[in-house]
């Protein structure tokens, strides 16, 4: 069991000094080591069990996007869902964490950046975002109208999920980004997208759920 229950909110000395740093490893780096226990972003495991009971099987092979230090693959591990592989580009977060969930040996936790995963192709049936691209558009200008760079970062992201997915596979990116800034990176041959909304009576968040044809393109 997991002995330290999501934070509702963050301790203003790992806040950055400018959001653009939420996309940088170098600030993730500092604030993993400074940062003690788990910090969930958006929603907790038992927000998203409706959602996540509908759509992944509790045989399906996931890799989580940018883990960090999420209760969410321990409670979902807890509740069934077994073969998951966890990743971030983070070295320190990702020690913390095999250590912290040692005793859940199906589990895997790797160093790696969600750019360019090692994973072999067709390898999962679902991949789970939860904060990490969010984290990744953060910049300074205007959001309707990102830059090239934020574009190619994303771009390529969506690439290696779309490589790394298996035919039928899923990705779900849970959001705060409303469906006319988010959508459009989702949007390409092969794919099918659908949108939620999550409230529970507070702040919108989204969940984009692209379901990957059942035939390969070409």
């Amino acid at each position: 069991m997991n002995s330290n229950p999501p934070k509702a909110s963050t301790d203003l000395h790992v806040l950055p000094k400018k959001n653009a740093e939420y996309g940088t490893r170098e600030y993730w780096q500092q604030r993993y080591a400074q940062e003690e226990g788990s910090f969930d972003w958006f929603k907790t495991y038992a927000d998203l069990k409706p959602l996540l009971h509908q759509h992944v099987p509790r045989d399906a092979r996931i890799v989580m996007l940018g883990c960090g230090n999420s209760t969410l693959s321990g409670d979902m591990y807890e509740d069934g869902f077994r073969r998951i592989v966890n990743v971030d580009y983070s070295d320190v977060v990702i020690a913390q964490m095999r250590q912290r969930y040692q005793g859940m040996s199906d589990m895997a936790w790797e160093v790696m950046d969600v750019r360019e995963l090692a994973l072999s192709d067709g390898s999962v049936d679902v991949a789970l975002d939860k904060g990490t691209l969010d984290a990744l558009m953060c910049e300074q200008g205007d959001v309707w109208e990102p830059s090239p760079e934020l574009c190619k970062n994303i771009r390529r992201v969506v690439d290696e999920v779309d490589r790394v997915l298996a035919p039928g596979g899923k990705f779900i990116w849970i959001t705060f980004g409303q469906p006319h800034f988010r959508r459009r990176y989702l949007e390409r041959a092969g794919w099918s997208v659908a949108v939620e909304r999550l409230n529970d009576g507070g702040f919108d968040y989204f969940a984009y759920i692209a379901s990957k044809s059942q035939t390969r393109e070409g």
